[in-house]
C-alpha cells in the first residue's frame, strides 16, 4: 500500500508508474478526496475549539449552542468516517512502484530473458504430452475430476499420487535443510484482512473462493497466511531476517484465463504449491530477491529439468511487487515453458497493509520491513515437467534421482 503523503508529493512517480503497469488506479479520485478530508478535519478541529471554549463558559444561554455543535461535530465525523472508507478502498487498489531497474514495456511479451540452463532434450521417438500419458499409465483421471468438482478438476491416482506428495516433501526438506527456512503449515482459509495484508483485497476478490457465513477466503498461495504471520507486530531487533517455507493447497476461480490451458493439468481451480517468503531489513531486500531467486531455481538443478529465468517487465509485474523474476521449466511434450516460480520483492508494500515493523536497535523508532516471496516450485507445472522430460520410448516415465528415496521407486510404468 502506498502513503497517501508519498502519492501527494510524488504524484507525477506514482502517475507514471500506473502508466508503465497499464493500470487503471485513479489518482485523480484519490487526491481529490484526500483533500476533501483535510479540510474536514480542519473543520472538526475548529468545531472542537469552539465547543471547547463554550464548555469553559458554562452558562445556561449557551446550553442551546453546546447541543447544536454536538450534533454538527457528530455529522462532520459521520461525513470524516465515509471519505476515511472511500479514500482507503482506493488506495488499496493501486499498485506498488516498479523498481528503477524494472524494463518498462506493454506485455509480457516484453519480459527479458536472462539466461537459459541446461540443454533441451533430444529424442528419437515421437513425444507425448502429459496428459496423454497421465492417461494411459492410469495416474491422472481426468474423467472422474470433472465428475467430483466440474471441468479444471482432476484425480491423481497411485504413482501420480506419490510424485506428487514426493516433490512436496522433497521441496520442503531442501528448502529447510539446505536454505534455511523455517517450516510452517499454515491454516488454508483466513480472515479477510489477511486477504486485505496480502495485497490480494479488495482488488482480486473476483477470483477468490469464499465462505461467506465465517467470511473466511481460501487462500491462493501460502504467502497469503506467511504475509500475515507477523501482522500488527513489531519484531525485535536481531530478529531479521526471517525465512520461512509452507505447502498449501490453492484456491484459485482462474477468471482471467477462461478458454486457455483447457488441456491436462497446467492450470486448475485446486493446485498445491510450496511457498517461499521472507522478512527482511530493507537495506538487504534486493541482495536477498537475488538469494530467493537462487534457492527456488536450484529445485529444477535438483531436479535436472531445463529451465530460465526471466525478469518481468512493467506491464507483467504482480500487483504487490516492486520486481519480479519468473522461473519457466521446459515441457517438450507440451512444447512449451511453463512458469513454476515467480520471485518478487514487494518493498513494504505489503508490510504497510499488514502493519509489520521492526526495530533496528532498542532504542529506534519502528519501520516497515521489506517482504519477498516465491514459488518454490509450484505444483502441477513441476509434474507435468517431470513427466514429459522423463519419458521413454516404451511410455514410461523415469524417476529424477533425489525423488526416487520419496517415492520408493524408479519408473512409473
Amino acid at each position: 500500500m502506498l502513503d497517501i503523503r508519498f502519492i501527494r508529493e510524488n504524484t507525477q512517480l506514482v502517475r507514471q508508474a500506473i502508466a508503465d503497469r497499464h493500470d487503471s488506479a485513479s489518482i485523480d479520485e484519490i487526491l481529490v478526496l484526500d483533500i476533501s478530508r483535510r479540510q474536514k478535519l480542519l473543520e472538526i478541529e475548529g468545531r472542537r475549539r469552539e465547543r471547547k471554549e463554550l464548555a469553559k463558559a458554562r452558562r445556561a444561554e449557551v446550553a442551546d449552542k453546546g447541543r447544536e455543535l454536538r450534533e454538527i461535530l457528530k455529522s462532520l465525523e459521520d461525513e470524516l468516517r465515509e471519505l476515511d472508507c472511500r479514500l482507503n478502498d482506493l488506495l488499496l487498489r493501486v499498485p506498488n512502484i516498479p523498481q528503477p531497474s524494472v524494463p518498462i514495456g506493454k506485455s509480457e511479451d516484453d519480459n527479458i530473458i536472462l539466461r537459459t540452463c541446461g540443454e533441451l532434450p533430444e529424442f528419437d521417438f515421437k513425444l507425448s504430452p502429459h496428459w496423454k500419458l497421465g492417461e494411459e499409465l492410469d495416474i491422472i483421471d481426468f474423467e472422474r475430476g470433472a465428475k467430483l468438482s466440474g471441468t479444471r478438476f482432476y484425480v491423481l491416482k497411485g504413482a501420480g499420487s506419490r510424485l506428487q506428495r514426493a516433490l512436496i516433501d522433497f521441496m520442503l526438506d531442501f528448502h529447510s535443510k539446505e536454505h534455511g527456512y523455517k517450516e510452517i503449515y499454515p491454516p488454508f482459509m483466513v480472515k479477510r484482512e489477511c486477504m486485505v495484508g496480502s495485497s490480494n483485497l479488495p482488488k482480486f476478490a473476483d477470483n477468490l473462493y469464499h465462505d461467506e457465513e465465517d467470511d473466511l477466503w481460501f487462500v491462493p498461495t501460502a504467502e497469503v497466511p506467511l504475509t500475515n504471520m507477523h501482522r500488527d507486530e513489531i519484531i525485535s531487533p536481531g530478529i531479521l531476517p526471517v525465512f520461512y517455507v509452507a505447502y498449501t493447497a490453492c484456491f484459485r476461480r482462474e477468471k482471467m484465463s477462461a478458454g486457455k490451458d483447457t488441456r491436462g493439468i497446467k492450470r486448475g481451480h485446486q493446485f498445491d504449491k510450496v511457498e517461499l517468503y521472507k522478512f527482511t531489513e530493507p537495506q538487504n531486500s534486493n541482495d536477498e530477491l537475488e538469494k530467493l531467486l537462487n534457492d527456488a531455481e536450484s529445485v529444477c538443478l535438483k531436479l535436472g529439468l531445463p529451465y530460465r529465468i526471466k525478469e518481468l517487465c512493467t506491464a507483467d509485474l504482480g500487483f504487490a511487487s516492486a520486481k519480479s523474476y519468473d522461473i519457466e521449466v521446459w515441457a517438450p511434450g507440451c512444447g512449451e515453458w511453463l512458469e513454476v516460480s515467480s520471485c518478487s520483492s514487494c518493498g513494504d508494500f505489503q508490510a504497510r497493509r499488514a502493519n509489520i515493523r521492526y526495530r533496528p536497535t532498542p532504542e529506534s523508532k519502528p519501520q516497515f520491513v521489506h517482504t519477498l516471496n516465491g514459488s518454490g516450485l509450484a505444483l502441477p507445472r513441476i509434474v507435468i515437467a517431470i513427466m514429459e522430460n522423463y519419458q521413454q520410448v516404451d511410455g514410461s516415465i523415469t524417476i529424477p534421482d533425489v525423488l526416487q528415496k520419496y517415492m520408493g521407486e524408479k519408473v512409473i510404468r
